[in-house]
């Protein structure tokens, strides 16, 4: 007796998906606040949706790029005032 149906489709690629789009709003959340965190995060994602290879490499890639802009930003915010944080 069988309790669970065969899986139609692969869920992995669902999942390599999801991390894409993912990689992509931390990324440009990242932008605004938590850089520090955000940006790191959304650079593995992009890393391990691309290595699994997704269905949508922009989107990835997108988040990629703006996981590094997200650590550029903090480092040009840490040179400009010597600190890890912003100071209003």
């Amino acid at each position: 007796m069988q309790l669970t149906t065969p899986a139609t489709r692969r869920t992995g690629i669902r999942d390599t998906d999801g991390m894409a789009v993912a990689s992509f709003v931390l990324g440009l959340l990242g932008l605004l606040v938590l850089n520090v965190f955000l940006g790191p995060v959304a650079i593995a994602l992009a890393g391990v949706a691309l290595w699994r290879g997704t269905a949508r490499r922009g989107r990835a890639l997108l988040g990629l790029g703006l996981g590094v802009a997200d650590l550029l930003v903090l480092v040009a915010f840490m040179s400009a005032d010597s600190t890890m944080s912003w100071s209003l």
